[in-house]
């Protein structure tokens, strides 16, 4: 039989995704893309916004009317805060929330005889982590591996804690393990990911992220560490001391800011002020000059005046990020910011976007410019016409000289010029 997926949203989802799909093939079952016609169709459904429930929705509608035939299965953020929602779209046959999905072959399988719709949605806020392990991604180069779950901060736009749960982590023998399957698999770059990527461990006390960190950085072959997201509370003196020591932990922070204005930070509770986040910042700059520093903002959060976005245009530009996810404020049912009064018109959110992103690309290209005429290293992802395309440990996107040879290696390269939103060697 075919199966298909479609997913939505995070890291995290893609990593569950996959795993899913691994399952599938380990039982025989034969992979196939999204638009082609499956027996089986998995969508992975994201609901951190307005916009991604919509998209949800649609895909799901999409694959239904496809695959008229298909078993529908629909799992995640989305079916787990609103599995009302889906059950009202005639064809799907399975929901499932966020967790068993390491159970849906089974559940697959179990359809096909009884030919009965399931919903399997329990409640997640008290939950233990669901473990999960994978060897291989579809992608050959950069593998992610999920090691936390969950979130306790319940910033007041966000509605992540309901769709995840209670923070929750992976054995640590777990974590390396699969790590290590991966790189005797022949990733180089190892992604970790989760909901709140820094706070592993933290309700068990006695090991943390940085624990976790130093462990990996031992693997032998495993060449470069990302970490997908970091809170900037998350950065204390033990992270920073293991930042200073391995050289295996990429150039490369992502570090959710949300606002620049004090105010705001205080309304979204959450648990800091820009002049903890600057310091901070600085601290790391100490220690990895170049690094890039990336962040999430907000726009548009109730009571956001003028001045208070403009307090925050300026402290992004004395941050001097390298590059800016901007998101407008989205309500979300049962968020505390749901409820607040002065909400922020649409039009007046769309015009701060687009102010926002406007200095995001000034600021990328100011980062990058530093790096022109330099000896840069790029993990090859692929190849075409002798032309190899990769990723810098501080994830700048470059084309170079090479060949097919070279893919999955790390090479050096040298750029000459700047081709917004990558850099080129060859001139």
């Amino acid at each position: 039989m075919k199966v298909s997926f479609y997913t939505l949203g995070c890291k995290v989802n893609l990593y569950e995704t996959e795993v899913v799909m691994s399952k599938f093939k380990n039982k025989g079952y034969e992979i196939v893309d999204f638009s082609d016609k499956a027996d089986i169709v998995v969508i992975n459904t994201c609901t951190v916004t307005n916009t991604s429930d919509k998209k949800s929705r649609n895909i799901i509608r999409q694959a239904v009317k496809n695959n008229p035939d298909a078993i529908i299965i629909v799992m995640g953020c989305y079916t787990q805060v609103r599995s009302e929602d889906i059950k009202n779209i005639d064809g799907v046959n399975i929901i499932i929330g966020n967790t068993n999905k390491s159970k849906i072959v089974e559940l697959v399988e179990e359809y096909i005889k009884t030919k009965e719709n399931k919903v399997l949605v329990e409640n997640i806020m008290n939950t233990s982590f669901e473990s999960m392990t994978i060897d291989s991604f579809e992608t050959k180069t950069r593998a992610f591996v999920k090691i936390q779950d969950g979130c306790n901060n319940y910033c007041a736009y966000c509605i992540i804690p309901y769709a995840r749960g209670n923070i929750r982590s992976k054995e640590k023998e777990d974590v390396i393990k699969e790590v290590n399957y991966l790189v005797e698999n022949g990733y180089k770059e190892v992604v970790l990911t989760g909901i709140h990527t820094g706070h592993y461990g933290k309700e068990r006390y006695d090991y943390d992220f940085s624990d976790l960190l130093n462990e990996l950085c031992k693997i032998d072959n495993l060449l470069r560490l990302r970490i997908s997201s970091i809170e900037i509370t998350e950065l204390d003196d033990k992270f920073l001391e293991t930042l200073k020591n391995n050289k295996k932990i990429v150039d490369h922070l992502h570090i959710p800011l949300q606002s620049g204005c004090d105010k705001t930070l205080k309304e979204m509770n959450r648990k800091y002020d820009t002049s903890y986040y600057i310091n901070k910042i600085n601290k790391i700059r100490k220690i990895r000059k170049d690094i890039s520093i990336t962040t999430d903002l907000i726009v548009g959060f109730p009571n956001e005046t003028d001045e208070d976005f403009n307090k925050t245009y300026n402290f992004i530009k004395k941050v001097n990020f390298s590059k800016i996810h901007v998101f407008p404020y989205s309500r979300r049912k049962n968020t505390k910011a749901d409820l607040m009064e002065n909400q922020v018109p649409e039009n007046i959110k769309k015009e701060r976007v687009k102010k926002i992103l406007e200095l995001s690309k000034e600021l990328e290209l100011n980062y990058m410019k530093q790096f022109l005429n330099k000896e840069l290293e790029i993990l090859v992802e692929k190849c075409e016409d002798n032309i190899v395309f990769g990723h810098t440990p501080n994830y700048i996107g470059v084309k170079g000289k090479g060949t097919i040879k070279d893919v999955n290696k790390i090479i050096t390269v040298r750029p000459k010029r700047i081709e917004y939103p990558i850099m080129e060697e060859i001139e």
